[in-house]
C-alpha cells in the first residue's frame, strides 16, 4: 500500500477514491443487487489510473473489465455492447497489453513509450473505422439491438479507442472519452427502465473524468519522455 501510495500522485488518489466513493454510493441508493455491475466498475475505475500511468496493469485490468461489462450489456439487450467488449475491445486490450509490456520507457516496464502516428496512419485508421462502424451497424440491427444509433457511435469510439490504445497514442484516452459520453447516453435511456442502471451511468461519468486526466497525462509523459 505504501509503494501504491508512493507511486500515484495526490491527485491520482483523490481522482481514484472520488470515483470509488461515487461508484459505492450509487450501487447503495439504486441497486443492491447488481454486484457485478459493482465489481466491474470498480475493476474499470481501476484499470483507468494505471492506464493514465502507461502501466499495463490498467490493460490487464480492461481485459477484466471487458468481460463483465458485456454479461451486463447482455441483460439490458445492448447486444452492440457486448459484442464490441467481448469481440473487439477485451482482445483488443491483450493486444496492446502485449504491445506496451514490449515497449517499455528505458527499461521501466511501470510506464510505456508513448507512440505518435502519422497522417497516412490516420487516415487507414479512419477507413478501418469507417468500415467496421458500417459492419457492426447491420450486425446489431440483426440482433434487434436497443438504442440503435447510440449503439453504433459506441463502436465507432470503441475501435478508435483499442486501435490508439493498441498503437500507444496519447489520443487514447480522448478517443474512450468520447466513448463514456456515449455510453452515459445508452445507460441513461436503460435507467428510464430500470432505476438499477443509473449506477452504471455513475459508473461512466467516474471513466469520464478519469480518462480526461488520462489524456492530460500522457501528454505530460509524452514532453517528459521526449527530453
Amino acid at each position: 500500500m505504501r509503494k501504491l501510495c508512493k507511486y500515484f500522485s495526490h491527485t491520482e488518489l483523490v481522482l481514484w477514491s472520488a470515483s470509488v466513493f461515487f461508484i459505492l454510493l450509487s450501487f447503495c441508493v439504486f441497486d443492491r443487487e447488481s454486484y457485478l455491475t459493482l465489481i466491474a466498475s470498480l475493476v474499470g475505475v481501476t484499470s483507468l489510473i494505471f492506464n493514465a500511468k502507461g502501466n499495463p496493469i490498467g490493460q490487464a485490468l480492461m481485459i477484466v473489465f471487458s468481460l463483465l461489462y458485456g454479461v451486463i450489456s447482455y441483460t439490458f439487450a445492448y447486444y452492440g455492447e457486448m459484442i464490441t467488449y467481448l469481440g473487439m475491445t477485451m482482445p483488443m486490450a491483450l493486444f496492446a497489453l502485449i504491445s506496451w509490456l514490449k515497449n517499455p520507457y528505458k527499461d521501466n516496464k511501470a510506464e510505456v513509450k508513448v507512440n505518435s502516428i502519422g497522417n497516412a496512419e490516420h487516415a487507414v485508421m479512419w477507413l478501418l473505422t469507417l468500415g467496421v462502424t458500417v459492419l457492426f451497424y447491420f450486425i446489431l440491427d440483426h440482433f434487434n439491438t436497443a438504442n440503435m444509433i447510440p449503439s453504433t457511435l459506441s463502436v465507432t469510439t470503441s475501435f478508435l479507442a483499442v486501435y490508439l490504445t493498441f498503437r500507444r497514442c496519447p489520443t487514447f484516452a480522448l478517443a474512450y472519452a468520447a466513448n463514456d459520453v456515449v455510453l452515459i447516453i445508452l445507460w441513461v435511456l436503460a435507467s428510464l427502465s430500470d432505476i438499477r442502471y443509473i449506477s452504471v451511468v455513475v459508473c461512466f461519468v467516474a471513466f469520464l473524468f478519469n480518462d480526461i486526466y488520462g489524456y492530460i497525462n500522457w501528454q505530460r509523459m509524452k514532453v517528459r519522455q521526449s527530453k
